[in-house]
This record gives structure tokens, sequence and C-alpha cells, in this order.
């Protein structure tokens, strides 16, 4: 059973006030991340959250959807965001420099969602495991028609195919969790700005 809607955040500290889906994918992050997907059962993460089994059922079908929710959610704002920001009349390169950075900030800010996920995502069923690959290569195709619309018109080199750059931009990212601090040198903000403006410029004719 899918969740409702929920926009990722990076605040693992819930609310009582919270809806109750959030509390239990809340609850759920943290135990995975401090317990590991597998040595933490349906019963602690009701017991965290505060409600009960039949609350969770209602909700999510297993223990894997929500491991598996837990980065949807992400994946879907971060898509509705794309969609966003590739929907105006700004030129190609405009369009993938904001798509970069904003894939980059929000990947920082749902930071321990992405992190839980990627270190678990080989526990999930083959069905979830293909639901999500196939959630992302939605997400990666829009971003690769950008970078091959800005080689049709000239404003990025065409020697360069767009799956490599896809793939070098996004190796990237998913790598975040394994450097990134929220307390380190550089802000959110600046690291999505270099990268987005590494990105762009390997893409730029010489």
């Amino acid at each position: 059973m899918e969740a409702p809607w929920i926009a990722g955040t990076s605040d693992a500290g819930a609310s009582t006030r919270s809806p109750l889906p959030d509390r239990l994918l809340e609850a759920a992050t943290r135990l995975f991340a401090r317990q590991g997907f597998e040595g933490t059962s349906v019963a602690q993460i009701v017991e965290a959250a505060g409600v009960t089994k039949g609350a969770l059922y209602h909700y999510f079908d297993s223990k894997d959807d929500l491991l598996h929710e837990i980065y949807a959610r992400v994946l879907r704002m971060q898509l509705q965001r794309l969609e966003e920001l590739d929907s105006g009349t700004a030129g190609p390169a405009e369009r993938l420099h904001a798509v970069a950075c904003d894939v980059i900030r929000t990947s920082i800010a749902n930071i321990d969602d992405t992190t839980v996920f990627q270190r678990s995502m080989h526990l999930l069923s083959p069905d979830k495991q293909r639901e999500f690959r196939a959630g992302r290569r939605v997400y990666h195709e829009r971003f690769r028609a950008i970078v091959r619309e800005g080689q049709a018109s000239g404003e990025f080199r065409s020697d360069v195919p767009a799956d490599l750059a896809l793939h070098y931009f996004f190796g990237c990212v998913h790598h975040l969790d394994t450097w990134y601090r929220p307390d380190g040198p550089v802000a959110a903000s600046d690291v999505a700005r270099h990268f987005a403006d590494l990105l762009l410029a390997g893409l730029r004719p010489a």
C-alpha cells in the first residue's frame, strides 16, 4: 500500500502532532540508521512512533514498504521540483544548472533518508527494487533530456555522451552521504552550486 504524499525532510525529530505516516517514517528512519533495517522490528517502530501496529498497517503493508517509502517520498518531491524547474522558458544551460543545484540541495536536506535507503535497498523484495529503479529512471531520463536539448542547440558540447554526463553527475550525488557533514566547512548551498558549475563547465564547448 502506497502511503500518502509526504514531502521529505531531514529533520528526524518526530512530533506527536505529525501525521501518522510521517511519524512512522521518521521513527523508522532513526531506527534503521541506528540498528540497521534487519535489526529493527515492527514493534520497535510503532513504539518509537507512539502508535499501534494497526495504525502502521493502515498505511504500510510491511517493513519493506516503510523502507521503500523513506526514499520514494524524497524522489517524488525531487521529480516534482525538476518538472517545475524544467517547465520555464530559460535555455537548457540555465535549467540544467537549476536542476543540478536542486537535486544536491534536496539530497543533502534529506541525507538521513537517502543514506538509510542506499545502505538497505538490496534487502527489499525484487518487486520493490524494480519499482524504485523505475522511479529513479524517470528522473534520470528527464535530466538527460535537458542535456540532449543543450547539445542539439549548441549550448553543450556534443562529443560527450549525454548518458556519460548523467552517470558522472549522479555518481557524485549518490555518494554525498559518504563525506558530507552538516557541520562541515562548506554549506549545502555552496556544495550544490559548485557541483552544478562543474557539470556545466564540462559540458560547455571549448
